[in-house]
């Protein structure tokens, strides 16, 4: 298994209640595919440098974990069909 760091955006006006069912869908699937979840940090509400889609704040999310090579591709398919993610990027560490 190969390590990886993801930040993900959600939109800031989401409910609290949906944002944290939609954080632990995300932590769920990694770990149904076999993956382990390191460490896990809600940023919270922030402030983007330019407009994004005429939203100017976002609330990220940020998770270190290890999984399979072959499940990236289908994590980052989850994150393009979720309207209310605004961004994600996902690294492989070392």
């Amino acid at each position: 298994m190969n390590s990886y760091e993801l930040l993900y955006i959600l939109e800031a006006e989401m409910e609290d209640e949906a944002r944290a069912a939609l954080i632990q869908r995300y932590a769920d699937l990694i770990t149904s595919n076999g993956g382990e979840i390191e460490s896990a940090e809600e940023w919270g509400k922030r402030k983007f440098a330019y407009p994004i889609n005429y939203k100017n704040e976002g609330y990220y999310v940020l998770v270190n974990f290890k999984a399979p090579a072959d499940f990236i591709e289908e994590l980052g398919r989850n994150f393009r069909i979720n309207e209310n993610t605004v961004r994600y990027m996902i690294i492989k560490r070392d």
